[in-house]
């Protein structure tokens, strides 16, 4: 086994016999990691709450065959706005998982790590309703499934554009009709969000475009998942 360290944002935990508690992480440099934290349950534990969902943590950590074993964790960041609201810990619930889904095991892409660092600091400065929905849009775009919105994702006519259907990719014109309705305006925000413009689109974007945005981008990170995201249900009530 081998000594590393790292950065890491905690995903999930899982109890682990009576004391200890399996915590996933995704990492800056190593991917998602799985890992023991050893008495963390403890009521005497030195762990405190570090190694709770949504902590942003600095680490050191053995290297094991199935999972790795903590050993020493400090706070970085607490996200402490997040932590102190409800609908903003939904937000960040649904962003969690959908990286806990979609990040593979020892990968050095630091990418998943840098976005879901970056959109906690952004929840945590502003509760931007468009926040869930221009995250799951740019993950989409990173893992190579952006949605087509120029042409009709069905025969590649020129519209107009009024639906989208996620087993086809995009928009589609009326003659393909399928999916869901999409609006201009939620059409312009997921463009805005892929196109540079993310930061003018969680500053502007209003409550109804962006949860319009928000159920297209979960229908299609669904789809690309091939499974349901139970933390959506929370986020819905």
């Amino acid at each position: 086994m081998s000594l590393y360290r790292t950065r890491g944002i905690v995903l999930r935990t899982t109890r682990l016999g009576e004391a200890d508690r399996i915590v996933n992480l995704v990492t800056e440099d190593r991917g998602k990691v799985r890992a023991v934290v050893k008495g963390v349950r403890r009521t005497a534990s030195r762990w405190g709450g570090r190694m709770e969902p949504l902590m942003h943590v600095s680490l050191m950590a053995w290297n094991g065959r199935e999972l790795d074993t903590v050993t020493q964790a400090e706070v970085v960041e607490v996200f402490k706005c997040v932590r102190e609201d409800l609908n903003r810990m939904a937000k960040a619930a649904v962003m969690a998982e959908v990286v806990d889904r979609l990040c593979h095991d020892q990968s050095d892409d630091p990418a998943p790590y840098r976005m879901l660092r970056g959109a906690l600091a952004s929840l945590d400065s502003a509760d931007s309703p468009a926040i869930v929905g221009a995250f799951l849009w740019k993950l989409l775009a990173q893992e190579g499934a952006a949605p087509v919105l120029e042409i009709c994702a069905g025969c590649g006519g020129e519209g107009p554009l009024r639906y989208f259907d996620p087993a086809a990719g995009g928009a589609t014109c009326g003659s393909c009709r399928g999916g869901r309705p999409l609006s201009p305006g939620a059409a312009d925000a997921i463009a805005g969000v892929l196109g540079g413009r993310l930061n003018s689109v969680l500053r502007e974007c209003d409550s109804r475009t962006a949860s319009e945005m928000e159920r297209l981008a979960a229908a299609a990170m669904e789809h690309h998942l091939e499974r349901r995201l139970w933390s959506l249900g929370v986020l819905e009530r």
